[in-house]
């Protein structure tokens, strides 16, 4: 259709290219077959062309395929259904396609009336989403997608009331066939229902009034099931629960789906059995890891929604007796024998703390619990990734003040202090990168802050942590180091300033004096030799980082004139030297004390931007070819020693 012929091509199919009314009579011998491979590939065929081309000829096209495509909605079951959902979806997202005149709104209707609630979810999400779509056909895509469930509260006597999820009359007996007769099947179309459910809820085109009501109640309800801890009245509702029992697949797809509707309010008592059904969970020695990293996830999700008091940020007094019940079961989690558990704890303590750490009921509860305590010692944890969510979560309640309790009047501070000195402690001899990477995000952010403990010697503490940085085998710690050294650098010399174009008065010098006391602070603490390092890095990610805090500092000195160093200096001359040593691969020989004049004459004279734009290029930019993967590749497997064969 897009061959040398003049003009666009005819609206006309007899008027078509010869080949292309070929293909288009395949394409509909194919739609009649009985193979339903050859009924697949048509439709996929068709999907591909109306996804990619949107031109006017493509209606003509449609029009003349609807009745064949309609007709496979009259065999029993429906052959390639999820290739006929993918393009009936595709066809109504063309912009060249009338809907309403070609016959695609009541297809969509046949369809979703004729398909299997597990093949029709797909397609009633997606007919949801469409911008144009009638709402009587909306209304029956939601009705698709919310049967399963309906079917769930009916058989556990938990029938819908005035703001159901359907009609009596709909919760029928297909989608409970679809439920009850296997786990497979039940599992799996509850699962797919949650999903679909939770992708919709956010969006604006999402069905108005949304049933919140009914959807947390049966959240709850599946929830309750799969811990047998729901009570169902039928005999439907006692197979249900047969089914669910101790089903990790549907607990994980109820908790994400649970964790979503938070984002709206609900009913006081379905809110109340909200919190109790997670506090199960979280209790529960049955709950296995994922589901409780997802129970904890649900949990911060509904602390975030609570209400709150007009005027006041605290948490409300039934939140708050809820916190005092779920720390106790914090404490226990935190001394769990599965790793996973110990870091989803942390990991939540981290999100509390982070959002409710200055808060007085908070800071009441915690510090009378023994969670900091436990948090503390979790620092020498055996597991890589509980120590380092053990380091962040310690940084966080660090940040808060809230450690330990309070020091008494002859020790001020004195925890504070060993927990710094514990972190420069991991940062310099662990043997994981997690655990040190975490230390040197705690550290940054501590600086960013203006920490307490930062506060008192603030060069003290850039020095030191760029000095163990700076040793570090991980790129990523390295990065970090020159992610604080950029906000040391910002605040000794202040923030990037963006001068417009259009203001009136050009930018403004920065004095000379303060200007040369800030580039001494950055001398002392060893910045530019850690910087300068880090150009050469052969982590290439390490080198742009720090390419670019180098062009910052070099353009915030620009305007500096008297500090500018005649470039024929022995000084200048000498660090030129070493650096070309460094990056020849020799860096043994330190940079040494540097003075400010020195410094700026060598970034004046080093040519950052074309050292950004070479780092910029990819790092196969040179060779790019299947036989170059194989060599790193076998690089790799040279390394471990094992499985070269499989990389052949």
């Amino acid at each position: 259709m897009r061959g040398p012929a003049e003009g666009p091509p005819s609206l006309q199919a007899d008027d078509w290219p010869p080949c292309a009314q070929k293909i288009v009579g395949h394409i509909e011998e194919s739609l009649r077959s009985t193979a339903i491979p050859q009924i697949t590939q048509a439709l996929n065929v068709l999907t591909t062309t109306f996804s990619h081309c949107h031109d006017p000829w493509t209606q003509v096209l449609w029009v003349q395929l609807h009745p064949l495509v309609a007709a496979l909605l009259q065999k029993d079951p429906v052959p390639a259904a999820h290739s006929l959902v993918d393009l009936l979806l595709s066809v109504a997202r063309s912009p060249a396609l009338s809907s309403s005149s070609c016959g695609l709104w009541e297809t969509l209707a046949q369809t979703l009336s004729h398909l299997s609630p597990t093949q029709a979810g797909l397609l009633a999400l997606g007919t949801l989403k469409l911008q144009d779509c009638p709402q009587a056909l909306r209304a029956q895509a939601f009705a698709v997608l919310l049967q399963p469930l309906a079917c769930v509260l009916q058989a556990t006597a938990q029938g819908p009331g005035p703001s159901g999820l359907l009609d009596s009359t709909a919760a029928d007996s297909v989608t409970a066939d679809m439920l009850l007769p296997s786990k497979a099947a039940c599992v799996g179309l509850l699962c797919q229902t949650l999903a679909h459910l939770e992708l919709l809820l956010p969006l604006p085109q999402r069905p108005c009034p949304w049933p919140q009501a009914p959807l947390l109640g049966a959240a709850v309800t599946l929830l309750q099931l799969c811990r047998g801890s729901g009570s169902p009245a039928s005999d439907a509702g006692r197979q249900l629960c047969a089914l669910l029992l101790g089903c990790v697949r549907v607990q994980r797809a109820a908790l994400d789906f649970l964790g979503t509707l938070s984002q709206e309010t609900g009913p006081p008592e379905l809110v109340t059995q909200v919190f109790a059904v997670l506090l199960e969970y979280l209790r529960s020695p049955d709950s296995s890891p994922t589901v409780l990293k997802k129970a904890f996830q649900a949990t911060f999700r509904w602390l975030l929604s609570s209400p709150r008091t007009p005027g006041c940020s605290d948490l409300d007094s039934h939140t708050l007796l809820f916190l005092r019940e779920l720390l106790p079961v914090l404490q226990k989690r935190l001394c769990s024998p599965c790793w996973e558990v110990r870091d989803s704890g942390l990991e939540f303590l981290t999100q509390m703390t982070r959002r409710w750490g200055g808060q007085a009921g908070f800071r009441h509860a915690l510090l009378a619990s023994e969670v900091p305590r436990l948090t503390e010692q979790l620092l020498r944890d055996p597991e890589s990734y509980v120590r380092a969510s053990a380091v962040t979560a310690m940084g966080q309640l660090s940040s808060q003040g809230l450690c330990v309790p309070p020091a008494g009047p002859e020790h001020p501070g004195s925890q504070q202090k060993s927990l710094l000195g514990e972190l420069l402690h991991i940062l310099s001899t662990d043997s994981e990168g997690f655990p040190r990477r975490a230390v040197m995000q705690v550290f940054t952010q501590w600086l960013r802050d203006s920490h307490a403990d930062v506060v008192g010697d603030t060069e003290q503490f850039v020095a030191g942590v760029l000095q163990v940085a700076g040793q570090d085998l991980d790129w990523e710690v390295r990065a970090q180091g020159l992610e604080l050294a950029l906000v040391f650098l910002e605040q000794t010399l202040g923030p990037p300033r963006s001068h417009c174009p259009y203001a009136v008065t050009p930018p403004v010098a920065a004095p000379t004096g303060p200007l040369t006391q800030a580039l001494q602070s950055l001398c002392r603490v060893r910045l530019f030799e850690f910087a300068f390092r880090a150009l050469f890095d052969c982590d290439r990610p390490v080198a742009q980082k720090s390419c670019d805090l180098l062009l910052l500092l070099r353009a915030k000195t620009a305007s500096s004139s008297s500090l500018q160093e005649p470039r024929s200096s022995p000084d200048v001359a000498s660090v030129e030297a070493a650096l070309q040593r460094w990056r020849a691969g020799d860096q043994a020989q330190p940079l040494g004390d540097l003075e400010p004049e020195v410094v700026l004459a060598v970034l004046r004279s080093m040519d950052l931007e074309g050292l950004r734009g070479a780092l910029a290029e990819s790092s196969d930019h040179m060779e790019k070819s299947p036989q170059s993967l194989l060599q790193d590749m076998l690089a790799t497997v040279g390394i471990l020693g094992e499985n070269e064969a499989d990389c052949y």
